[in-house]
């Protein structure tokens, strides 16, 4: 976008859409107020004037096994819902909370904690509610503008510095619903925004096709083993003699020796295929490495997507690494959290650039026998298994475990046939995702190009 280095700021320019007064000099920064001028000069209105915007439930609410989908700012991520660590709530709930009930087309956006992550809600997460985390955008005239265009503008270079201008507060970042409805939204053809919205379809459907692919192989791994309706024990105690206990273990606490994580790993140790320990099948890498370089690529716990095991590394100038960026990693390598493992933040490395360094909160491993890396990772994120990593836990508010309880966990000898399918299936995966991530960029950068050269 070309002459946007120099904004004069007038006095009249405080007041314009700032109904908060707020006078903070990072609200006025050049590259904001140049951006909101660029997109000035073409024909646009505000949010808030063609749609209805609300937020979600704002008392508490009571979590249960199943029932309503209720989404938090944490499911909505770069143009989709992810539905991980899902929780639901009653039907009451959703009754209660109607104006945040969630219907399909509504653009649903994070306005607490990372702001401005956007998608559209789709028949599939239909019923769902919300928390007052996230904002419901209800496009009232559909002739004008669509539900997709919104959510990519939004999404884009232009549109996320705008949302981020409206993010206020101190560690704790929001967007209140007044602000929201002040952001300026370009108004192109419909035609174009169609257009651009096949193309987001297309990657929705590319993504949908990859979670699709994975739990093929999820669902394989556990017909395998005979875990399909696999329950374990919900039983509160557990008798254990001191030899069986404290003596051999260490560990006095009552949560260790629960008896669902006995059941577990006797259905691991009894794979008609016998059974092994990661440490005998995989190599621990620990590569250290020489901060020479000016920056890093860096990946820290929260690169790792835990509904997909995704890794996206942070590019960190040197001085700014933090004093736990030990590993050097590379494409193949394994990461495994040590940290709140019970999420499923593991992973494969399918990255080829070099410099790539992790926390020394990851147990890196690399394959070293008889049983591939897609397997242990589509094994390693079955729930069982992060059931199974809370045995080890330490800690209350930041539980973690350590290197050894990786190194020594169970793991059948799943058949060479059976970890080649479920290679393939990881691998074909990995491209539909990649496909995916490829035309969300090519729909962002075409609002992009259609503001900056007039469509």
């Amino acid at each position: 976008m070309d002459g946007l280095e120099a904004v004069e700021l007038k006095v009249s320019d405080i007041y314009e859409d700032n109904e908060s007064f707020r006078l903070d000099s990072e609200y006025f920064k050049k590259e904001y107020l140049a951006i909101k001028k660029y997109i000035c000069q073409f024909p646009h209105k505000k949010l808030g004037s063609f749609t209805k915007i609300t937020d979600g439930e704002h008392g508490s609410v009571v979590f249960q096994q199943e029932g309503i989908k209720y989404l938090t700012a944490e499911n909505i991520k770069q143009g989709f819902v992810d539905l991980s660590n899902i929780r639901y709530v009653s039907r009451e709930v959703d009754i209660r909370n109607k104006r945040a009930s969630v219907e399909i087309g509504d653009v649903l956006i994070s306005i607490k904690g990372t702001l401005g992550e956007v998608a559209v809600a789709e028949p599939w997460l239909l019923p769902a509610n919300m928390n007052r985390d996230v904002a419901i955008i209800k496009v009232q005239h559909k002739e004008k503008f669509t539900s997709e265009f919104i959510t990519l503008f939004l999404m884009s270079r232009i549109g996320s510095k705008l949302s981020e201008r409206e993010g206020s507060g101190g560690v704790q970042q929001m967007i209140t619903l007044e602000r929201l409805r002040t952001l300026i939204i370009p108004e192109l053809s419909i035609c174009f925004q169609n257009k651009a919205g096949d193309l987001y379809k297309l990657s929705k459907q590319k993504l949908e096709e990859s979670q699709k692919v994975y739990r093929e192989a999820e669902e394989l791994l556990l017909e395998e083993l005979g875990l399909n309706d696999f329950i374990p024990s919900d039983e509160c105690v557990a008798v254990k003699s001191f030899s069986e206990s404290f003596g051999t273990s260490g560990r006095l606490d009552a949560e260790y020796y629960q008896l669902k994580y006995d059941n577990i790993i006797s259905r691991i140790k009894s794979y008609h295929g016998g059974y092994d320990i990661v440490e005998n099948q995989f190599l621990q890498k620990k590569t250290s490495y020489e901060r020479t370089q000016e920056s890093y690529d860096y990946i820290e716990i929260s690169d790792v997507n835990v509904s997909n095991g995704e890794i996206t590394p942070n590019n960190i100038l040197v001085e700014e690494l933090p004093a736990n960026a030990k590993n050097k990693v590379s494409k193949g390598d394994i990461l495994v959290s040590k940290v709140r493992p019970y999420r499923g933040a593991v992973g494969i490395i399918e990255l080829e650039q070099e410099d790539l360094i992790c926390s020394g909160a990851f147990t890196v491993l690399r394959e070293n026998g008889n049983i591939n890396k897609e397997t242990l990772v589509v094994l390693f994120r079955l729930k069982c298994y992060k059931d199974l990593l809370l045995k080890y836990n330490v800690g209350t508010s930041y539980p973690v475990i350590r290197d050894e309880d990786v190194l020594n966990m169970p793991i059948p000898l799943i058949g060479k046939t059976i970890q080649t399918t479920i290679a393939e299936k990881i691998s074909e995966s990995f491209m539909l995702r990649a496909a995916s991530k490829r035309l969300l960029e090519e729909a962002k950068t075409a609002v992009e190009r259609a503001i900056e050269e007039g469509e």
